[in-house]
């Protein structure tokens, strides 16, 4: 799977117009993998920021299809030149998994803003993603948007090793720092009473401040609607933003509570010019984010 990967990648790059920076990273992937020496990566590492810039990748449609036939969910789509070539410089480290993990533990540790990005974001397509789960979720601590988003938005590393408590901090951390939710791999599969429970409590805590909810907030709760989340959506109809009211209308009509069905047909032209419900939650997601600008 790895040697699939690098070799995507690198074919990624090679659709650019930089030749120096291929030739550059040729030379040093082809030391790295013969000699294994934790220096000659390091090096490497630091040094590709001169060869390659922080330039989306922008992938075709067949390439975006092809990256999910290397591993699914991998969204290399959202990364930029200097993270692909740092990844397949990482995984152009052969060693036994001591060895591995010395060498990667210590690029985690003195690693800046954007090796961060590279380091999380490359999760998915590592060797022993078992073992890696506690670094992951240790780097959840990050206040730095760039480093949090690598971990927790277009990643599928996350769906697929965090437990549900880590899953649900992931998730409220989302939440407090306003990310896009809609951008977490998973969160439509893992949503759980726990995590709906503690979206509410955020809920009320931004309310008694004063302050607007995140609409995709009702995104977390729709499953698990009752008499408690109901008078929740009724105060946010109630605020007459529509997006907000787009929101917990989406979020009722998902719910299989029967009371809310009142509710909803007192908002039946809202509702109607809502999309089908993913794309619904992306196009509240999307629009909030643009709001925030």
């Amino acid at each position: 799977m790895q040697d699939q990967a690098s070799a995507f990648l690198n074919k990624l790059l090679q659709s650019r117009d930089n030749p120096k920076g291929l030739d550059w990273l040729e030379k040093q992937t082809q030391k790295i993998t013969s000699e294994a020496i934790p220096s000659k990566l390091f090096l490497a590492f630091s040094q590709a920021s001169r060869f390659f810039k922080k330039i989306e990748l922008n992938l075709s449609e067949a390439q975006v299809e092809e990256a999910e036939r290397v591993i699914a969910g991998f969204q290399p789509q959202f990364w930029d030149e200097l993270q692909a070539a740092r990844t397949i410089l990482l995984l152009s480290y052969k060693a036994d998994k001591e060895k591995w993990f010395s060498t990667v533990n210590q690029l985690f540790e003195t690693a800046d803003m954007h090796e961060h990005q590279a380091l999380f974001g490359a999760l998915p397509v590592l060797p022993y993603q078992d073992d890696l789960i506690p670094r992951a979720i240790d780097g959840l601590r990050t206040n730095i948007s760039l480093v949090f988003d690598a971990i927790a938005l277009n990643n599928p590393f996350p769906e697929k090793y965090f437990p549900e408590a880590n899953w649900n901090q992931m998730v409220l951390k989302a939440i407090f720092m306003q990310r896009p939710l809609y951008k977490i791999q998973g969160l439509e599969e893992r949503r759980n009473p726990a995590l709906a429970a503690i979206a509410r409590d955020f809920a009320h805590e931004r309310w008694a401040a004063g302050r607007d909810v995140m609409p995709e907030i009702w995104r977390l709760v729709s499953p698990f609607v009752n008499e408690l989340y109901l008078t929740d959506l009724e105060k946010t109809l109630e605020s007459k933003d529509e997006l907000q009211m787009k929101a917990a209308l989406l979020a009722m009509r998902e719910s299989a509570f029967k009371p809310a069905e009142h509710l909803l047909e007192a908002h039946a032209e809202l509702l109607a010019s809502l999309d089908m419900d993913a794309i619904a939650w992306r196009n509240i997601g999307e629009e909030f984010q643009r709001t925030r600008v």
